[in-house]
């Protein structure tokens, strides 16, 4: 644990190296926005006269704190509304026991930043669960919105890491659950299909109950190994080192700066790969993550030591993405005869 947890509440906003320009232009941000200038003021650890100047900045930043538990606690009646919506929209697309499987997993993702959250004193709200009825996954996962200013590296990087940490402890087994009791099916050229694209780590795992599968066969995707298949490529597609995704978080915490550069290349890759593929599957996501910023702010506090433990960690973690994404999640296999256009199969 870290030694500064054990300080009282009111030594801790003390300590909070939050400048008078971030109090004055800082709100309430989307997840993990936990930007702070590298120049802030260092308040005094004790307050002798509240008036002073140097006390200033710890007052204001025990006011941004409190303002900012006043908005999160207005958030909970809507984060309970927003996660039975989600309940129900998963529901509706894939059943009680895929509702029940992908819900667990996005669950478990997101509590791992909460409870982060919760142990560094961030100021973060419950999560916030976004229902889709009408895309196939039933929904479009979650956020937690934190206060800005607040984590430094060291808290940056365990907020960052634990949730798909969570997330996976879930995912691979409910996963490998749903193999126990899958099939091989066979599609024809003449079939329409809806295939998944496999990760890797779905193809060891398909490979280890099923044996090697002809060219033209696949696992047939019953609700339980959907709902894994839909966390392993989630948190994979999460752990990408871009902006204020979870990968981002991690990368920046181990090279600095440097991750910007590596955010920039990754998207130009992506937009290219799009263009010449003619496949705009991840359209969306790059708009999305444009209009949140390529680049990862600074953390409250840059220089703070995260040990060899976390730096080996958060490389291994961020690894998972070669093992977990696909750049083909979703193909739909045309009929080649017209006659067996009505013939649809869903398989992975």
């Amino acid at each position: 644990m870290d030694p500064n947890l054990s300080q009282s509440d009111d030594d801790q906003s003390q300590n909070i190296p939050i400048s008078d320009w971030q109090l004055a232009n800082h709100s309430v941000g989307e997840q993990f926005s936990t930007g702070a200038t590298s120049n802030s003021l260092e308040p005094s650890a004790t307050i002798v006269n509240p008036d002073s100047v140097a006390s200033r900045p710890a007052i204001r930043a025990d006011e941004y704190r409190r303002l900012l538990n006043r908005k999160i606690r207005r958030m909970y009646p809507w984060s309970v509304l927003l996660f039975v919506a989600a309940c129900g929209s998963t529901w509706y697309v894939g059943g009680p026991v895929y509702a029940a499987g992908v819900m667990g997993i996005l669950l478990a993702h997101e509590l791992g930043h909460y409870i982060q959250a919760l142990r560094y004193r961030v100021p973060a709200s419950p999560p916030m669960f976004i229902p889709m009825p009408f895309l196939m996954l039933g929904t479009m996962g979650a956020v937690i919105v934190q206060g800005a200013g607040f984590a430094n590296r060291k808290a940056l990087f365990d907020i960052a890491i634990s949730g798909p940490l969570a997330g996976l402890v879930f995912a691979i087994p409910i996963a490998w659950w749903g193999l126990q009791d899958s099939t091989v099916v066979t599609i024809e050229p003449s079939q329409g299909a809806l295939i998944l694209g496999d990760p890797l780590i779905l193809k060891w795992m398909y490979k280890a109950q099923h044996g090697v599968l002809a060219q033209n066969q696949e696992v047939a995707l019953n609700p339980l190994l959907f709902a894994g298949w839909v966390g392993i490529f989630i948190t994979a597609l999460n752990l990408m080192p871009i902006g204020q995704l979870d990968g981002g978080h991690i990368l920046y915490t181990l090279i600095g700066r440097k991750a910007h550069w590596v955010a920039y290349g990754i998207v130009g890759c992506t937009v290219a790969w799009m263009v010449i593929q003619q496949d705009p599957s991840f359209a969306l996501m790059i708009g999305l993550l444009y209009a949140f910023g390529l680049k990862h702010p600074p953390s409250a506090d840059d220089t703070a030591p995260i040990g060899l433990f976390r730096v080996l960690l958060g490389w291994l973690v961020l690894a998972f993405v070669f093992v977990g994404f696909t750049p083909f999640p979703i193909t739909a296999q045309q009929p080649t005869l017209p006659a067996a256009s009505s013939q649809e199969t869903s398989a992975s």
